[in-house]
């Protein structure tokens, strides 16, 4: 059995958990559907289930240490666990798998100490207190800016590893770690509930965007063609809404709940991580699965569709319109789900012809 088909259990345990995901958020949102029981447990389903798992299995790949694949391992049980009414042995599980994720993460610090691995690392230590601060608390409220942050900064630190490509700027160090302190400090008021955090989180996710837009590699992939401009087309939509995230929380703060909660945080969760997931996939799999992902054009159609129908939900958030929220939340599953058909489609294609093209390679 090859390397790529021992993951693929675990990268299975990943889909579940986005599945269950997407069914409790829409629930959550007011649809009818057999969800109910999951509910409160939306956020740890995507957030350790799903993105936990996907990036864990990422960087035990990456790392190549046998351990390190106790975390991916440990995040997805977790979410069967969840999906099982069972959230404390889950949330125990997922502890487990976020702290063997910020082992490796202590492992790369050492190999090479540089901000962009300071910045994983510290993504890694917000992961481990979101789900502690869940854990003591029970609540899933409480723990999102810390998750925030882990997704946030592991994103950023890993846009900040390829600047290096760039020509030096005197203020690119700077602007990271002035965005990055925000960002952190703004996580840790909200979870103590301070009525200036918001704010303050609000201004580092801006300050975060505004760094990316200016110092991403993806600003020339842009002009580039295929998978290059795809990729690059990706990231800079998921700053554009990292933005809009950053604005709701400045201006509008980040109340427990309701339509703003629920604006700033799917802008910042469905528009900018997933336009990452979206964007990074076609590399991300044949590296970790062993699998061949030929990029097509048609893979715009699912970022397209993920920007217009979050559109239509952040504008029904703010203007009171429930139906433009409703409809929203329901296209933003939907082509989540597309897309993935889509990628396995796109494999299962790329599988066939590399197989009915094995015998007359062989031949020559």
């Amino acid at each position: 059995m090859g390397a790529g088909a021992r993951r693929a259990p675990v990268f299975a345990l990943a889909a579940i958990g986005l599945l269950g995901g997407l069914a409790a958020g829409l629930t959550r949102l007011g649809w009818d559907l057999p969800a109910s029981s999951l509910v409160p447990v939306h956020g740890p389903l995507m957030v350790c289930g799903f993105f936990g798992t996907v990036i864990g299995l990422e960087r035990a790949v990456a790392i190549s240490r046998p351990w390190a694949f106790g975390a991916p391992l440990l995040t997805g049980l977790g979410a069967v666990a969840l999906l099982a009414g069972q959230p404390f042995a889950a949330a125990l599980a997922m502890l487990g798998g976020a702290m063997i994720f910020l082992a490796v993460a202590i492992v790369v610090v050492h190999r090479h100490a540089a901000l962009y691995t300071v910045t994983l690392g510290l993504g890694a230590v917000a992961w481990v207190a979101g789900i502690a601060i869940w854990l003591d608390s029970g609540e899933v409220a409480p723990a999102v800016a810390a998750w925030a942050c882990y997704l946030v900064l592991t994103i950023a630190g890993e846009r900040l590893e390829l600047s290096r490509f760039l020509p030096p700027s005197r203020w690119k160090t700077p602007g990271a770690v002035l965005a990055f302190s925000a960002t952190l400090i703004g996580a840790g008021l909200l979870s103590g509930g301070s009525r200036f955090a918001a704010a303050l989180f609000g201004f580092g996710l801006l300050a975060l965007a505004g760094w990316m837009f200016r110092h991403d590699v993806a600003r020339r992939a842009i002009r580039q063609t295929g998978l290059s401009r795809y990729m690059a087309a990706c990231l800079l939509s998921g700053y554009a809404w990292l933005t809009v995230a950053g604005l709701v929380c400045l201006l509008l703060g980040l109340p427990a709940g309701g339509p703003v909660y629920d604006a700033a945080l799917h802008s910042m969760f469905v528009g900018f991580v997933f336009a990452m997931v979206f964007g990074h996939a076609p590399v991300i799999l044949p590296s970790v699965l062993r699998v061949k992902l030929p990029f097509h054009r048609a893979f715009y159609l699912p970022l397209l569709l993920l920007h217009g129908s979050l559109a239509l939900r952040v504008t029904g958030d703010l203007s009171g319109l429930d139906q433009l929220r409703l409809w929203g939340g329901l296209l933003n599953a939907v082509v989540i789900v597309g897309f993935l058909l889509m990628t396995a489609v796109t494999v299962a294609i790329g599988r066939a012809s590399a197989t009915a093209g094995a015998p007359a390679s062989h031949a020559r």
